[in-house]
């Protein structure tokens, strides 16, 4: 690791860096007049100083070729995708204690969420993006926002090195970002008349929000409001798929080497700096981790948007996913489908 990836974990222990002590979720501490993530803000200890009003996304049931699931449209947020919860809450962590810039690497959707968020915190942004691989429509996302845009061919190396002595707003890193990603198992558990659901679908590049719904999920529990926590399932591509390959081994880290292409580029992370936590979660859940190839995503795709769902192909990829879970789960298996990001962000002339 470089001195300022080590930065990012525990001197002690040599752990990621988590939130601690967390306050206990009560239901009596949502605020039911806010709608947005703050409602529940008993359980963030984070100051929040400013909102787009993001969270509280629909959580609509849907048909689809004989399966039957929720779909938790994240891709509604303000920005376009899930990345809003975490980006929210880090950037008022981080305006808390007095940053005036931000830096990040990212594909396109988590630097569109840091420029906009940044933009309204009066914080400078600065977004490094895989030079390769970057999306111009979501790099032109990133500049609508005042963002400023440096384009690398050696990610994660270049930011690491740019970010020494300033703020690395890092949503790999940074545990406030996870802990924003938790605001969206709560809503699921209010949404279904506070209960869970038997299973949670996700695509998964870093695993944020895979983990943020893990251990929101695990908080109801701990508070006796479940009497178990929902099967996670991680799906990836077949193009990048770290996690998968790790579980079907039965190893306890992601696999490495493993440096592919394909259409679902918010997963394209052949190094998730969280991977061993992913790893433990799912089999703390029960849960599963999957491919999908790129004709079954775009396939998806197709699918999901003339049903009126404009998604992402990184979005598409659980709903991909479908024969493979009800194979293991069985149909009648209660299940959400997490939709990330907006499909609106590739579309062309």
């Amino acid at each position: 690791m470089t001195a300022q990836a080590t930065n990012w974990r525990c001197r002690y222990c040599g752990g990621m860096l988590d939130w601690a002590a967390l306050p206990t979720f009560a239901p009596a501490q949502i605020v039911p007049d806010d709608f947005s993530l703050w409602r529940y803000q008993a359980f963030l200890p984070v100051q929040r100083r400013f909102s787009l009003g993001e969270g509280m996304t629909p959580l609509t049931p849907l048909h689809l070729d004989g399966a039957r699931f929720y779909a938790k449209q994240e891709y509604l947020n303000p920005t376009g995708s899930f990345k809003d919860r975490g980006v929210a809450v880090m950037l008022n962590h981080l305006a808390s204690a007095g940053a005036a810039e931000a830096m990040d690497n990212s594909s396109g959707n988590a630097g569109a969420s840091l420029a906009a968020y940044a933009a309204l915190a009066g914080i400078r942004a600065t977004v490094y993006v895989p030079k390769a691989s970057a999306v111009a429509s979501k790099k032109a996302h990133i500049r609508a926002y005042g963002g400023e845009i440096i384009e690398s061919a050696d990610l994660p190396a270049e930011i690491y090195a740019a970010a020494r002595g300033r703020h690395y707003a890092s949503h790999a890193w940074n545990p406030s970002f996870v802990l924003g990603q938790q605001t969206a198992a709560w809503e699921i558990w209010e949404q279904l008349g506070r209960r869970a659901p038997e299973a949670v679908a996700m695509p998964v590049g870093h695993g944020g929000l895979f983990l943020g719904m893990y251990r929101g999920f695990l908080a109801l529990h701990a508070a006796g409001l479940l009497a178990q926590i929902p099967r996670l399932i991680a799906v990836q591509s077949t193009g990048v798929d770290p996690i998968v390959r790790a579980w079907e081994a039965g190893a306890d880290t992601p696999a490495t080497g493993i440096r592919g292409a394909s259409v679902a580029d918010g997963i394209l992370v052949d190094e998730p700096v969280r991977g061993q936590q992913i790893l433990r979660a799912i089999a703390a859940s029960q849960g599963l981790a999957l491919r999908v190839d790129n004709a079954e995503i775009l396939d998806a795709q197709r699918r999901m948007r003339s049903r009126g769902f404009m998604i992402e192909a990184t979005s598409a990829a659980p709903v991909a996913a479908l024969p493979q879970i009800r194979a293991q789960l069985g149909d009648a298996t209660e299940l959400v489908i997490t939709l990330t990001g907006s499909g609106l962000k590739n579309l062309s002339a």
